[in-house]
């Protein structure tokens, strides 16, 4: 009798062991059957822009999100959530809280959101090390001015300098940090007016005669502002420039009739831009344009998630009605994936520990901005 009772015992055994294994088994297939069909399952995908709509950031991902819609697995619906605020900390402060590593929250950063980051800016709450790069993508700039200042091109930006420009800004520690710092190389007299929640904003500004200096995102100045230049009502003066293959600050191909910055600095004080303050310049322009928009997700997001992300950039990238339209809204920059995206991300937060306490001390002296 003992002996069958023992028999018995251990066939449970054997039983139970085995409902394991197979619960276990079922388990991580259908964990793996859902990062397959995570865009299948007819959940929208939230796009975070941390930024007021009508800007170039805001204009970007409206224009992407169609085509990311088409290409992905199921085709689900890509919602632009705009949470502007604090110069995108805000929306990148909600991201960091709420996104789960499922897909279907990602953020669209930019300088705007790397350089307080980058900057210890104590308001911020994220970081990059926390996250994944999906895709990234440069991009480029343009200053113009008002008509009414009476100069028609770059060349004559010495005759205002001892005018009164105003600039309405999101804040000195964004992405208006490049052209605040550059304004100030130049020796113009610039009054910053901060709080606004993001370029499209600034250029309203500008629309209504409020400011008479201003510059949008190539994206946005291709859309918005080009309209202006064509009625006379704006005056094109530069670009930011690109870097090419080799490091060397070029004309940015989108603008090619305009001077970059470096060329404005050489004809303003007679000499090529050097030492450390361009040194900082260019650090943080390379961080800010050159790598300038991000799509990032948590760290933890499975790999095959990020890949089916890839895939449906690399496959819109080749659209015919994607190549059509690109250049007239978004500007001829290329959306890169894989190895590329992580060398833009690398670039885009982090610079030297010199060029870091540069920036920082011109801020404390301009703006009296003390960040420790």
């Amino acid at each position: 009798m003992l002996e069958i009772r023992n028999q018995i015992n251990l066939t449970s055994l054997l039983l139970l062991i085995a409902l394991l294994f197979t619960t276990c088994d079922l388990t991580n297939r259908n964990s793996a059957d859902g990062d397959k069909n995570t865009f299948s399952s007819g959940k929208p995908i939230e796009f975070v822009i941390p930024y007021k709509e009508g800007g170039g950031s805001d204009t970007w991902a409206r224009f992407n999100s169609t085509y990311l819609s088409k290409y992905l697995p199921g085709q689900p619906v890509v919602m632009i959530r705009n949470i502007p605020g604090g110069g995108s900390i805000k929306g990148a402060n909600l991201f960091a809280e709420r996104a789960k590593p499922n897909g279907l929250m990602i953020l669209g950063t930019s300088g705007s959101t790397q350089f307080p980051f980058l900057l210890d800016d104590p308001r911020v709450r994220y970081n990059y090390a926390d996250w994944k790069v999906v895709w990234a993508y440069g991009n480029g700039g343009v200053v113009y001015v008002s008509p009414k200042l009476g100069i028609k091109d770059a060349s004559e930006i010495s005759k205002i300098k001892d005018k009164r420009l105003i600039y309405a800004s999101q804040g000195p520690t964004s992405l208006d940090l490049i052209p605040l710092y550059s304004f100030d190389l130049l020796g113009l007299d610039v009054k910053a007016v901060f709080g606004m929640t993001g370029r499209g904003a600034g250029r309203l500004a500008f629309e209504r005669g409020e400011v008479n200096i201003d510059y949008q995102t190539s994206s946005a100045y291709i859309r918005n502002v080009l309209p202006l230049v064509a009625e006379g009502s704006a005056i094109p003066l530069f670009s930011w420039g690109i870097l090419d293959e080799n490091g060397n600050l070029v004309r940015d191909p989108n603008f090619p009739d305009l001077p970059h910055f470096g060329e404005v600095y050489e004809m303003v004080h007679g000499q090529k831009a050097s030492g450390i303050e361009w040194d900082a310049w260019l650090a943080f322009a390379s961080a800010g344009f050159s790598a300038m928009k991000l799509v990032v997700v948590p760290k933890e997001t499975p790999d095959e998630i990020i890949k089916q992300f890839q895939e449906a950039v690399e496959k819109m990238k080749k659209d015919p009605k994607y190549i059509a339209n690109k250049g007239k809204v978004i500007g001829e920059y290329e959306q890169v994936t894989g190895e590329k995206a992580k060398k833009l991300y690398e670039m885009a937060t982090n610079v030297s520990t010199q060029e870091k306490e540069w920036i920082k001390n011109w801020l404390r002296e301009k703006y009296n901005l003390n960040i420790k």
